[in-house]
């Protein structure tokens, strides 16, 4: 491996953006993330990265659910800002946007939304300042159709930037 890294080679990677949320008894957060993935169709598992100082990460520690909106490519700039500039220990993230309790109770954030995931944590691996959770899906929902919003969509588009927990956030110099 070589000494230097050519940072840009990782913005070639191609990823969605999401929002995961989740819950701590009657308290409810959410975030965005750009790393969702399905694992398996049978049983149906998907796997959800978030950094252990969100407090989406505690709520999923602590319940052992979470919950994935996948976004549409209609998403304005401004819908993003709480969910990923903010912190939900002084800010309700889910006081302006529209959403309803999935099964689990997690919520589910249905404003800008294609469809919906519920899932119940199965497994979990630490990655150092992230952790990946592995989840059966217990219920999905197709909102509408439209295209997925992705990554380089945001970057490209709207002209979005990660924040500083992001796996693709890089300090500028």
């Amino acid at each position: 491996m070589c000494a230097e890294l050519n940072r840009k080679a990782f913005e070639n990677l191609s990823y969605g953006l999401y929002i995961v949320t989740s819950r701590n008894e009657d308290r409810l957060n959410g975030q965005i993330v750009n790393t969702v993935i399905q694992v398996t169709s049978e049983p149906p598992r998907v796997a959800v990265i978030i950094n252990k100082k969100n407090l989406t990460h505690e709520y999923v520690i602590k319940s052992r659910l979470f919950g994935v909106s996948v976004l549409e490519e209609g998403a304005p700039l401004t819908f993003f800002g709480p969910f990923g500039f903010r912190s939900g220990r002084d800010y309700d993230k889910l006081s302006k946007v529209e959403f309803k309790r999935g099964t689990t109770g997690c919520p589910l954030i249905t404003q800008y939304s294609l469809s919906l995931l519920e899932a119940k944590v199965f497994e979990e691996l630490d990655v150092g300042t992230h952790t990946v959770f592995i989840g059966e899906v217990v219920g999905s929902e197709v909102l509408k159709e439209g295209r997925p919003l992705t990554y380089h969509f945001y970057r490209q588009n709207l002209k979005g930037k990660p924040s500083q927990y992001s796996p693709t956030y890089v300090p500028t110099k």
